[in-house]
């Protein structure tokens, strides 16, 4: 899977359009809408899907500005499981998935779109 473009509100993945928050790794769309438990905080029971993917790597999208926050115990609990987090707005965090993809790693961008 490859992001082909991200802009406020939107993303585009295999050149389809998505207006919601989106989780995905480097073989598919794992959810196409990721509602989070409070909506700019990122907590344990908002990672389920992640976690199953058994990734390497996270890439947090912290949205346009930056704004979301990944909480203390869902670093502590990936840190636990030795998968590394890198969190950027998403702009930059598409970027960063797209290099790791075409570098062969088990990575996940779970991308906030918005804010």
């Amino acid at each position: 899977m490859r992001v082909n473009d991200y802009s406020f509100g939107r993303i585009r993945i295999n050149n389809k359009e998505y207006a919601k928050d989106v989780i995905l790794s480097q073989d598919k769309l794992i959810v196409s809408r990721w509602y989070r438990k409070e909506g700019h905080n990122v907590h344990l029971e908002d990672i389920e899907e992640i976690l199953n993917a058994k990734p390497e790597v996270v890439v947090f999208g912290t949205g346009y500005s930056g704004i979301m926050k990944v909480s203390r115990p869902v670093m502590d609990e990936l840190n636990q499981r030795k998968i590394e987090v890198i969190q950027q707005p998403t702009g930059q965090a598409v970027k960063t998935f797209n290099d790791l993809v075409d570098k062969g790693k088990r990575v996940v961008l779970a991308a906030h779109l918005t804010c």
